[in-house]
């Protein structure tokens, strides 16, 4: 099933090394937790991969952390960090691996089903695009 996943989405070239370090960190973890929390730990998750990938994160366990977090850019980019809404549940955060044909966002994100997937996100529900600092 993956592998005839990828194939339905184009992605993006990679600008930046850093921005291929980060999603590749983020890859090594699908279908797990590395994280070891059972609710509410997308934003951990997202430190974490920054952490392990050279860059600093924001410290905290909030996704809407990340809206204000590194250098905002105006669209989907392979690298970029998206946050999102969850309605009245709070929000979600995660890093852009590719843009389906659609132009909706894949992203990686940590406790989407209670582990971390890769998943085109509609672009609707994101509402800041961040690329990490160093």
């Amino acid at each position: 099933m993956r592998a005839r996943q990828q194939d339905a989405f184009s992605t993006q070239a990679v600008g930046t090394f850093g921005a291929s370090n980060v999603v590749d960190e983020a890859r090594r973890y699908i279908g797990g937790n590395p994280t070891g929390r059972g609710s509410l730990w997308c934003a951990r998750f997202m430190n974490m991969v920054l952490e392990r990938s050279g860059h600093h994160g924001t410290g905290s366990d909030m996704a809407s952390s990340f809206a204000s977090y590194g250098s905002r850019v105006s669209g989907p980019q392979v690298g970029a960090i998206a946050v999102m809404s969850r309605g009245r549940r709070g929000g979600h955060v995660g890093i852009v691996s590719g843009i389906d044909p659609n132009g909706n966002p894949i992203v990686i994100s940590g406790n989407n089903g209670n582990r971390v997937r890769e998943a085109a996100i509609s672009r609707g529900r994101i509402y800041a695009y961040v690329m990490p600092t160093s």
